[in-house]
């Protein structure tokens, strides 16, 4: 049985988008961090892609990593690019991101289908309103948050308007001399 675990950079105010669109989703905050904390950041990310079995994305969030990803190499990139990718989506037919099938239909039945499917662990990068929907049908088993030492006062939240969860802290760690990585067990999936 798979498990979905969403993984976000946001910051200190909860904001998991970049509100006027330049850097992608994380935004200007998101590339102002320094040189060691973006190595310290790219090396706890590769060691969750080593554990990772499949990635779930949203449409934008496809587009985004296929445009930048597809085109890069070496060791993380081969590893994300080889993993199997599934995006949520009723407007397109294939993919952008190498190695995606298009899951179209009720968001629900597709993503407890595919929990079923795969044995492991399921990644759920950015995809704010996937999350949304992810997290108001008791689908997601962790929250796995970089936090970043800023506020920008804007933007998308990935937790605004979602269905009530009881969440239990279960893992904390200084990434670099920046971040903080937060994990937390989302217990209302637990039977």
């Amino acid at each position: 049985m798979g498990t979905i675990l969403v993984n976000t950079n946001m910051t200190l105010d909860g904001v998991v988008e970049n509100p006027t669109g330049e850097d992608g989703p994380g935004g200007g905050w998101f590339s102002a961090m320094s040189a060691a904390d973006q190595e310290a950041w790219a090396k706890f990310e590769f060691e969750e892609a080593l554990d990772t079995e499949a990635l779930l994305l949203g449409r934008n969030t496809d587009a985004w990593f296929g445009t930048r990803w597809n085109v890069r190499e070496g060791e993380w990139a081969d590893r994300l690019n080889g993993l199997p990718k599934y995006v949520v989506s009723s407007t397109i037919t294939e993919t952008v991101w190498a190695n995606g099938t298009v899951l179209h239909g009720d968001v629900a039945e597709n993503v407890a289908r595919l929990k079923g499917e795969v044995d492991g662990k399921i990644v759920v990068f950015g995809s704010r309103t996937l999350v949304q929907t992810l997290l108001e049908h008791q689908l997601v088993d962790e929250l796995r948050l970089f936090v970043f030492g800023a506020m920008v006062g804007r933007g998308g939240r990935m937790l605004e308007g979602g269905a009530p969860a009881s969440l239990r802290l279960t893992r904390t760690e200084r990434i670099g001399d920046g971040l903080l990585f937060v994990a937390y067990d989302v217990a209302n999936n637990r039977a």
